[in-house]
């Protein structure tokens, strides 16, 4: 996995989540995790397809992503309703649309499916031929895992 495509990723994250949820955000260390993966209960994903493959996931547990929901609503929300999937679908669009602006500036090309929620316990993802970085933040509002596997097609 090349480090060019997945550092606008993870400064686009500390961006965005630094300035939509207007708390500081301190970077854990960063790791590799295998094909087979648990999400930690909440996890918004956006496939890649063109000269790349992969994913991003943004991933966070319950408690802290009606935390992130409530900031962008500027309101509390205490449920996993529509209003909160659209607001995470949101985050990550926008997440990954900062990224893809500055990797199409570089000279990669490659497309976004559009987000998908999912929510659940012991839920676990699987990724064929690839291993995961996951760069954890930590907020005001909790642990939030940006989760980049994407490889070049060949």
């Amino acid at each position: 996995m090349r480090v060019d495509y997945i550092n606008p990723f993870v400064e686009s994250a500390f961006s965005v989540i630094r300035e939509v949820l207007n708390c500081d955000v301190k970077r854990g260390s960063i790791y590799l995790k295998n094909n087979t993966q648990s999400i930690m209960g909440v996890a918004t994903i956006v496939g890649l397809a063109g000269a790349v493959e992969g994913r991003i996931l943004i991933d966070m547990d319950k408690d802290t992503s009606l935390k992130v929901v409530s900031a962008m609503n500027f309101e509390e929300i205490t449920e996993l309703d529509d209003l909160s999937k659209s607001t995470l679908s949101e985050l990550a669009n926008m997440v990954t649309g900062h990224a893809v602006t500055r990797l199409h500036e570089l000279g990669f090309r490659f497309d976004l499916t559009p987000p998908a929620v999912i929510i659940g316990d012991n839920l676990k993802i699987h990724d064929v031929g690839v291993e995961a970085i996951v760069v954890p933040m930590m907020t005001t509002m909790g642990k939030i895992e940006i989760n980049v596997a994407i490889k070049e097609r060949r």
